[in-house]
């Protein structure tokens, strides 16, 4: 019996790259390029009787796009996926300000 998790690997040995940079597109001479956050996993099981099953699933959060032009080429991020990473970023970076000050009184 073949076994399907290493099948499934092999397959998907590439699957980041393809995922997290789109195909380019052109549009009024602009070359966009997407860029995301992906990640993917897959498990798969069987009992002694060969009875099994298994699963995969994935997440892409799209963070920005890489604009060619003939200037250069630039990357705008997606405002909304920057909100998302930096609320955490700002809720940490101000609780050890706090602290910071904190001790400093004392």
């Amino acid at each position: 019996m073949p076994n399907i998790a290493l099948d499934l690997g092999k397959q998907v040995t590439s699957f980041g790259v393809r995922s997290a940079y789109g195909e380019p597109q052109d549009v009024d001479g602009v070359s966009i390029t997407p860029v995301a956050l992906t990640w993917a996993g897959f498990g798969g099981g069987a009992d002694e009787n060969d009875n099994g099953g298994g699963g995969g699933g994935g997440v892409s959060i799209p963070i920005g796009v890489y604009i060619r032009r003939e200037e250069g080429v630039r990357f705008e991020p997606n405002i909304v996926s920057l909100l998302a990473v930096g609320i955490p970023f700002v809720w940490v970076a101000g609780r050890a300000l706090a602290r910071v000050i904190r001790a400093l009184k004392k």
